[in-house]
């Protein structure tokens, strides 16, 4: 067996273990607000969230092309430069999970790319007009835009429902919020699995098993797909559970009708972003819209200090994870 066909078997390996990794840490975005409401028991939710996840996986390609082929350079791209990414980003959140912090994957796995693609080819192989559309404007602008239609959805939440008695507006939520629960998951599924069907599509195409159409477009095989929502569920029935305590608990104390609006609003920004094919962190758009509802409470009701972490390990992840893969890269040529 050829040298190129090992490495290529290593890198769909780590690509899955990511994948299986980014379900259970980033679980907590899809069901943390309704284990904390009590509307599912754990278990229940993790199944719930698990099934709508492989769903919402199915459901396009867009953002999965945009990782293949929109920020790098897919013609200066190796198997050992995706090897390195892979494993920059998986260390990552292993290390966030382990601190119970809601990183985001999508922002560990790109800044993996991007260290082992500049160390390898150099800032040329980067599609800067892509990344600054697709990724960077995103990163700061989708935190605002959940903080603010939290908030918005929250004050007309509060505006329809301020003379009902509080047990019965519960009560509804507590049923609504399966709804918008199932929508967020469906929605993670729909943009973070297709991260990882883009990372092995254009392993494949470096490994010479598929190749790119003659106009230069490719598509992304269905087997690729299917595994990929298969690891993702996989990972979120195995539960994030300290990331589901700090999102669920520590941002602020949510009753069901704030959990609605939380996952509603989160959940129609992370599928509009899937439909143009950005690839979003779901993490920034679900925690700010926390936020975001917390805030309709005052001020003090969202615990700052808590979130000022989260913002941190929001901040440092594409560089901590430019730094790991391009460490992991020059490593491996010193040693190889």
């Amino acid at each position: 067996m050829s040298i190129t066909i090992l490495l290529l078997i290593a890198v769909v390996a780590v690509a899955l273990i990511f994948e299986f990794i980014n379900g259970f840490h980033d679980c907590a975005n899809a069901i943390a607000t309704v284990v904390s409401t009590k509307v599912l028991a754990p278990r229940q939710a993790v199944l719930f969230g698990a099934s709508l996840e492989f769903i919402g996986a199915l459901t396009g390609t867009h953002v999965a092309k945009t990782i293949g082929a929109g920020i790098v350079n897919s013609e200066m791209i190796t198997l050992t430069v995706i090897f390195c990414a892979l494993l920059a980003a998986v260390l990552w959140n292993l290390l966030t999970w382990y601190l119970g912090l809601p990183s985001s994957s999508s922002h560990a796995l790109i800044g993996g790319l991007l260290g082992a693609t500049i160390v390898k080819a150099g800032v040329s192989a980067v599609h800067f007009s892509t990344l600054m559309d697709k990724v960077i404007i995103p990163m700061f602008t989708s935190p605002m835009l959940g903080f603010c239609t939290g908030f918005m959805l929250m004050l007309l939440l509060i505006r329809v429902f301020y003379k009902s008695n509080p047990q019965s507006v519960n009560k509804k939520f507590r049923k609504l919020q399966l709804l918008s629960s199932g929508l967020m998951a469906l929605s993670h599924g729909s943009n973070d699995a297709q991260k990882t069907m883009g990372i092995i599509t254009l392993a494949l195409l470096a490994g010479g098993v598929l190749h790119k159409t003659p106009n230069g477009d490719f598509e992304i095989p269905l087997f690729v797909i299917i595994i990929c929502a298969f690891m993702m569920a996989a990972g979120t029935m195995n539960g994030g559970w300290k990331i589901i305590k700090t999102m669920g608990h520590k941002i602020i104390k949510l009753k069901p009708i704030h959990g609605f609006a939380a996952e509603t609003s989160a959940a129609g920004l992370i599928l509009t972003a899937s439909h143009f094919g950005i690839p979003l962190s779901t993490t920034h758009v679900i925690s700010t819209a926390i936020m975001g509802v917390g805030s309709t409470f005052h001020a003090h009701a969202v615990k700052w200090r808590i979130v000022g972490n989260i913002v941190t390990a929001w901040v440092l992840t594409i560089p901590a994870c430019m730094i790991l893969s391009s460490i992991i890269y020059y490593l491996i040529y010193k040693i190889v």
